[in-house]
């Protein structure tokens, strides 16, 4: 007896990508957060330094909204395998650009010429 492999029967095995209602969710979540991030930069009634945290603090809203709105990733039994893969991707990532930030400040200070002294008059 052969079983054929077809994309159905996989879409049956690990169940659904989502309902409608959960893309609306999302899709309305995104956009609250995209405007709330726009009208904090535009709106300037905020200092710089408080409305970077505020857009640093919606960016990783909005991140969280399209890792579970849209990839579907969670701690649901299925999304497990998934969501450990994201995390050590995530984890590499932060090590390489860290990595990269800290090489370039130490090159830029051990590699800029010291700036002249004045002559003492």
């Amino acid at each position: 007896m052969s079983t054929t492999y077809t994309h159905a029967s996989e879409h049956a095995a690990h169940g659904s990508h989502g309902s409608l209602r959960s893309h609306l969710v999302g899709y309305a979540l995104s956009v609250v957060l995209t405007l709330v991030s726009f009208g904090a930069v535009m709106g300037k009634l905020l200092p710089p330094s408080a409305a970077l945290a505020i857009i640093v603090a919606l960016c990783v809203a909005q991140l969280i909204v399209q890792l579970v709105f849209f990839l579907h990733l969670g701690p649901r039994k299925g999304q497990r395998g998934n969501s450990a893969i994201f995390a050590c991707t995530v984890f590499l990532i932060a090590i390489v650009v860290s990595g990269s930030l800290w090489v370039m400040h130490n090159a830029t200070l051990n590699m800029m010429p010291m700036q002249s002294i004045p002559a003492a008059r």
